[in-house]
């Protein structure tokens, strides 16, 4: 009888260790991966005609050139990825484009805002800096009086002799959380489109704006404010000026391409980088 206990006692205690030495169960590593519009990452998405990437991951750098810039009062903070750019009042960032970016003919850009609405000026998201007049090759700012009922993006494209204006109003609740904007022009159809969370929200033929892009004296790119607004001035054409300010929220994952993406494509970023991807 003794010799029978302590049989059953070596096998429980047996099948205890084993147990014991069992990984528990995770269902999570028997999901699959997450495919967007068949990509499993921001990267993925026209990777040959990504030109440039700041991803602002406690850095300034451009991913696909590895160009850094250099920041006048920004910082990081918690971005939709990683770290995101933090503005402020009298910040922004300068940072020398390649010749890819500067040599597009058609273009998307997509980047993250999460900032108030504009209350001392306009608020300056993007520049792609032309040195001889008042607006650059490529602005992209928040238009003064924007708010969550009514936001007022500005994007000013240069078709090479001047500058023309793709203007959307109307947009509701850019302010505050994250939102991602998208815009893109194509060189074919002479289509310029606004997206908002990789959603199509606008598009336009401007007038006096078609066929190819001509970036005429290309400088720096200004993220944070409008190409004026850096001490000193990035255009001799004109100095600061009080209706314009600075971007004090954040700025997150901002992309370059060489071409107009689709509406899939730009769906597809959106919903990848939202999830961290």
């Amino acid at each position: 009888m003794k010799k029978f206990n302590i049989k059953l006692m070596t096998v429980a205690l047996v099948g205890m260790g084993l147990s014991s030495c069992q990984k528990s169960f995770d269902p999570k590593s028997y999901a699959p991966p997450l495919d967007i519009g068949g990509y499993t990452s921001a990267n993925a998405v026209a990777s040959s005609n990504l030109v440039a990437h700041w991803s602002f991951d406690n850095n300034l750098i451009d991913s696909v050139s590895n160009t850094a810039g250099t920041a006048t009062g920004t910082t990081f903070n918690e971005g939709v990825k990683g770290d995101a750019l933090q503005g402020a009042l009298n910040s922004y960032v300068l940072t020398t484009p390649s010749s890819a970016v500067t040599g597009v003919t058609s273009f998307t850009t997509t980047e993250w805002i999460n900032t108030p609405p504009p209350s001392t000026g306009i608020l300056g998201l993007f520049s792609l800096v032309n040195t001889t007049t008042f607006w650059g090759n490529l602005e992209i700012f928040v238009e003064n009086g924007s708010t969550n009922d009514n936001g007022k993006l500005r994007i000013h494209i240069s078709n090479g002799v001047d500058d023309k204006t793709f203007s959307v109003d109307n947009v509701t609740n850019l302010f505050n959380k994250w939102v991602n904007i998208g815009v893109s022009y194509d060189e074919t159809s002479s289509t310029c489109k606004l997206y908002v969370n990789g959603s199509r929200v606008a598009q336009a033929n401007v007038s006096g704006l078609s066929g190819p892009l001509h970036f005429n004296n290309t400088g720096k790119i200004v993220f944070g404010c409008v190409q004026f607004m850096t001490t000193p001035s990035q255009t001799s054409a004109t100095g600061q000026q009080s209706w314009a300010s600075y971007l004090t929220g954040k700025l997150d994952e901002v992309r370059i391409y060489n071409k107009a993406l689709t509406d899939q494509e730009i769906n597809a970023i959106v919903k990848l980088e939202g999830r961290g991807k």
